[in-house]
């Protein structure tokens, strides 16, 4: 193997890491940002974490951020919670700064 192919696999491993890390923080994220809508549309215990966890099915079945922005949103309209999909947007990318962090202190 040459130092060129040495590089070559070293960049690879670095790339599947980081996609690693970005799916896991993104996965923890949509879990906070559930956790955060679920206390806005008063629900507690088990209904919170049932809420939660269909946030991040919602990640999982539709496109991503989107369909975790969407839901929320109409979530929290239908509830006339007056959190702004502006509002959303923010949490979500707040949140997603301490879910990695989360991460990377494992």
């Amino acid at each position: 193997m040459t130092t060129f192919d040495r590089r070559e696999e070293g960049f690879e491993n670095q790339f599947v890491h980081d996609e690693e890390l970005r799916f896991k923080a993104e996965a923890r994220r949509n879990r906070l940002v559930g956790v955060w809508a679920a206390g806005k549309l008063g629900l507690t215990g088990p209904a919170e974490e049932d809420y939660a966890r269909s946030v991040v099915d919602a990640a999982i079945t539709g496109p991503g951020a989107r369909a975790v922005l969407s839901k929320l949103t109409a979530d929290l309209t239908a509830k006339g919670t007056g959190v702004s999909e502006a509002a959303i947007r923010e949490k979500m990318a707040e949140l997603f700064k301490v879910a990695t962090a989360q991460i990377k202190g494992k």
